[in-house]
């Protein structure tokens, strides 16, 4: 299951040695609420390799505006606190899933 985000524990979280992937969506979002289960189940694909969370932007303003979240639902991917991919809009799990394995070769 994918780990619930929130301004005090995000940076807890990109302490990580593993790649982070982050998940920003809303409750009222159509094309979250389509992109909320394939992040789940990349969560469990990858739960070994990967941690994988969700930050609901409408109560996380803090980290929504630190990483500029304007469109969601937006996917930021961190290795080593820093980020090195995203995905801005609803994607398809196979788009997800190569990102993730780009950045675990």
């Amino acid at each position: 299951m994918a780990l619930e985000i929130t301004d005090a524990t995000f940076e807890e979280v990109l302490k990580s040695d593993k790649l982070v992937v982050v998940d920003f969506w809303a409750e009222w979002c159509g094309p979250c609420r389509m992109v909320g289960p394939i992040v789940e189940e990349l969560a469990v694909d990858y739960a070994d390799k990967v941690v994988v969370g969700k930050v609901d932007v409408d109560n996380n303003d803090e980290i929504t505006s630190k990483f500029g979240i304007r469109n969601i639902p937006t996917i930021l991917f961190f290795k080593n606190g820093e980020i090195v991919d995203k995905q801005v809009g609803a994607a398809q799990k196979s788009a997800l899933v190569e990102k993730i394995d780009k950045q675990l070769q």
